[in-house]
């Protein structure tokens, strides 16, 4: 019988999709909830983001037999931010372009208001800036998704493969075989 490895691509994306589609009902909670697109609950995605990520991490420990390398605890979190990234990124534009506009045209008004408080900028400037916003904001926030989730993901995979780390030590490995034998001969 051989031994088939288990893969981390499998793992990572049954938590990707399981976040998208939390993300998913989390954004239309909001928007049902009308929540202020400047209020900081924005936030509390992210800990959906980092349970789902730290989740892929101990499944495929655990398909593991529950020894694994810093490497090998490393992938699963990446992989899964990354698919997490590039799927979010396909539903914001869609979202935001085509689904529910009117959240973009609210972003669009927290912005103007942020830019009108800092006296550096002219009206001129700040009209300048919203007609560059309007045109590709929508297009701009999926590719900074599509690119910052596996960023801000690695950072997070990093911290979980240093917690979820356990190497096989030569007990492990005698107990797993029954005898020990020197790799060296």
């Amino acid at each position: 019988m051989e031994n088939v490895k288990p893969s981390s691509l499998n793992v990572s994306a049954k938590w990707a999709g399981i976040y998208v589609i939390t993300s998913i009902v989390i954004t239309y909670l909001f928007q049902f909830l009308a929540v202020d697109q400047a209020s900081p609950a924005k936030y509390l995605t992210y800990i959906p983001f980092i349970a789902f990520l730290l989740l892929a991490q101990k499944e495929y420990k655990d398909q593991l037999g529950g020894f694994i390398t810093f490497g090998q605890a490393f992938m699963p979190g990446f992989i899964y931010s990354v698919i997490a990234g590039i799927i979010l990124a396909v539903f914001l534009y869609i979202y935001l372009g085509i689904l529910s506009p009117q959240v973009w045209e609210q972003i669009l008004t927290v912005t103007r208001d942020k830019m009108a408080e800092n006296k550096n900028m002219s009206s001129e400037q700040i009209d300048q800036a919203m007609d560059i916003t309007r045109k590709y904001g929508v297009l701009l926030t999926a590719i900074g998704t599509a690119i910052g989730t596996p960023i801000v993901g690695a950072i997070i995979a990093l911290i979980g493969a240093a917690i979820f780390k356990k190497e096989r030590s030569v007990l492990d490995i005698e107990q797993n075989s029954g005898s020990f034998t020197d790799p060296t001969v």
